[in-house]
């Protein structure tokens, strides 16, 4: 039986929350920035301190990793037979791909390798964006044949040759994780040289004393927003809605099953998900969603939506 979208068929967003806790103890590490450190700020009702746990463009990252099969370089089996880029060297060895990619479709491995044949494709199959308005459905179709994740990951060609450096098209899937009712937990430690404790420490002897933050929280939620009218107006039909709506909800629970390790002292568990709109959708169990996935992907694939080639290579040199 297929799962079941009609509650999603008239509404803008989905939304959905999770709530986490550490897996063991009470501390957590949330990310860090340059210059920054931990980004911390008054909760706005009044609930005492806040800290992001994860970001908004390292959340993207995630949902992403678990997509990917590293072993067999691949998509994970549910998902085998989507649009990729892939980037290999000169003895056909991995190098990346427009899914894992920091800028994805518009990696510089992509688009600045002395092989253009992917680079020549796209300016091709783009070219009808030189001037005047964007089509964002014609741009949108043009992507699911390249690199269909990013209609929910969102996209910047800034290449100035394809089109003037202009096509974007913004996140479908966002998320980010934040603790509120944040507490800071100080600690510290030594680096011992059990050898020359009065060592050079700028070179890395000696013993060196360093001080350590870590956190706790009241709560920890992980929040997810699917845009569903940006979806459903790129246009392009019944099954690729559906497919990405299906792709957006396995990254999520895939992420949540499998993703929640962000670092060596902040690894987290769900308590439980919830709907927060509209509050009649149920969240399909991920096993659901591995059934279906396959037999949609050869559908689209079967009718051309993904085009004539589904993987395309660049040999990077």
């Amino acid at each position: 039986m297929s799962i079941d979208l009609t509650p999603l068929a008239t509404e803008p967003r989905l939304l959905l929350e999770a709530r986490l806790r550490p897996v063991q103890g009470a501390r957590f590490q949330p990310t860090g920035f340059p210059n920054l450190g931990h980004a911390v700020y008054d909760s706005p009702n009044g609930g005492g301190r806040t800290v992001l746990v994860e970001s908004a463009q390292s959340m993207a990252n995630r949902l992403e990793a678990v997509c990917w099969d590293d072993t067999r370089d691949d998509w994970v089996g549910p998902l085998r037979g989507l649009p990729v880029v892939q980037v290999r060297d000169e003895a056909g060895k991995h190098i990346t791909n427009s899914l894992i990619e920091a800028h994805r479709l518009n990696s510089p491995y992509i688009l600045e390798s002395k092989d253009k044949s992917v680079f020549n494709l796209l300016k091709e199959r783009l070219a009808q964006f030189e001037q005047g308005r964007v089509n964002l459905r014609d741009l949108a179709r043009a992507l699911l044949e390249f690199d269909t994740n990013a209609l929910l990951h969102g996209v910047f060609l800034a290449k100035k040759e394809l089109a003037g450096g202009r096509l974007r098209l913004p996140r479908s899937l966002s998320a980010f994780v934040e603790a509120d009712g944040a507490r800071r937990a100080v600690s510290g430690g030594v680096k011992n040289d059990s050898y020359n404790p009065k060592g050079d420490t700028a070179k890395g002897f000696g013993n060196v004393p360093f001080a350590r933050d870590e956190w706790t929280a009241e709560r920890i939620t992980a929040y997810f927003n699917l845009d569903l009218r940006q979806i459903r107006a790129y246009g392009l039909g019944g099954d690729v809605e559906r497919l990405m709506i299906l792709l957006a909800l396995f990254k999520i629970r895939k992420f949540l099953a499998e993703g929640l390790r962000f670092r060596t002292a902040c690894d987290l568990d769900v308590v439980e998900v919830e709907v927060t709109r509209p509050s009649t959708f149920e969240m399909p169990v991920l096993s659901d969603m591995e059934a279906e996935l396959p037999a949609l992907i050869d559908r689209i694939g079967e009718s051309g939506g993904f085009g004539e080639t589904r993987v395309h290579t660049v040999t990077y040199r």
